[in-house]
């Protein structure tokens, strides 16, 4: 079953932040209708409550990491998942009012995450400034805008578009930082399998159990499933108590991956199903994506050697 194309997207507000220059990299995106929300938390909602069709939110950060309320987010609450991700190069500015000097801040406006990207740039530039904590990058634009803060970190989109002068440009301590997007739908079937693959996992192992965490890395290990990225996050039931985040490449459709789902579901206390979904072409591969591999790695092969234990079972030997 197909599922329709979505027409209204909400993304993390307000307008002129990285969310929305990355939304707009998404054709339907652009054609159709765009929704600023103020806060991850609420442009989920948005979702799950029907208003819109699909929210682009931050997941994390080449330098500042994971997105915290993303995560956490999409393990509470009903079921959402990741239909499309986009990796999108981040460059950060700090943008004042007309006529602000540096040695006239006090205060920068600016998203943790763009605060820590920022870190030694602020600590060297405008030292005596206290930089405070705002929901977006957009935000600290508006604020600045507004005369509450000095000055604001945020995208070049923001400066322009809320008439702000640019004091430093290319402010990021790392030139080659990129910040990882993911579409967010309720649940459907998920996209096609494209041969280059990333599922994504909430996993809450069995804390009473003694590698309990191993007996989850190795479900995937003995099936030749990649393990990309895990994160780790509290699930606020009590100190110690851990959910943590897989991506793993590969589709839900894919015989070892489907292999793996179930391995982890037998010995986790719980597992949530976040998207199976392409993988963003970051860097741009010079001849495209590959689908090769290891021998012994790929589904057909996969596949004959569990027709190959069939045989057996059934007493047909080769």
């Amino acid at each position: 079953m197909s599922v329709p194309a979505p027409t209204r997207f909400a993304f993390l507000g307000p307008e002129g932040t990285f969310a929305e220059q990355a939304l707009l990299t998404i054709p339907a995106a652009r054609q159709g209708e765009r929704v600023a929300a103020r806060s991850v938390p609420e442009a989920l909602d948005a979702v799950r409550a029907g208003n819109v069709d699909a929210a682009l939110v931050p997941l994390e950060n080449s330098v500042g990491g994971a997105v915290g309320v993303t995560f956490d987010e999409l393990t509470n609450g009903q079921p959402l998942v990741i239909t499309q991700e986009v990796v999108l190069p981040v460059d950060f500015v700090l943008a004042a009012p007309a006529g602000t000097t540096l040695e006239q801040i006090r205060t920068v406006a600016a998203h943790p995450q763009a605060s820590t990207q920022c870190r030694s740039w602020l600590r060297r530039q405008v030292p005596n400034a206290a930089v405070v904590d705002v929901l977006s990058n957009g935000a600290a634009a508006v604020g600045a805008a507004a005369g509450e803060y000095d000055a604001a970190i945020c995208a070049p989109i923001g400066a322009s578009g809320h008439r702000l002068t640019v004091l430093a440009d290319k402010i990021a301590d790392h030139a080659d930082a990129v910040t990882r997007f993911v579409l967010v739908r309720r649940p459907g079937p998920p996209p096609a399998p494209t041969g280059d693959d990333i599922t994504t996992l909430a996993v809450y192992i069995a804390h009473d159990r003694v590698g309990a965490l191993l007996a989850v890395l190795m479900e995937l290990a003995v099936r030749e499933v990649n393990l990309t990225r895990i994160e780790s996050r509290p699930t606020g039931e009590a100190l110690g108590r851990y959910a943590f985040f897989l991506d793993c490449s590969g589709h839900v459709a894919d015989d070892r991956l489907g292999d793996a789902l179930r391995g982890l579901r037998r010995v986790c206390a719980d597992v949530r199903f976040l998207g199976s979904y392409p993988r963003h072409d970051w860097p741009p591969a010079a001849g495209g994506r590959t689908t090769g591999g290891p021998a012994g790695r790929h589904d057909d092969e996969y596949a004959q050697a569990a027709a190959w234990l069939a045989r057996i079972r059934a007493g047909q030997l080769d």
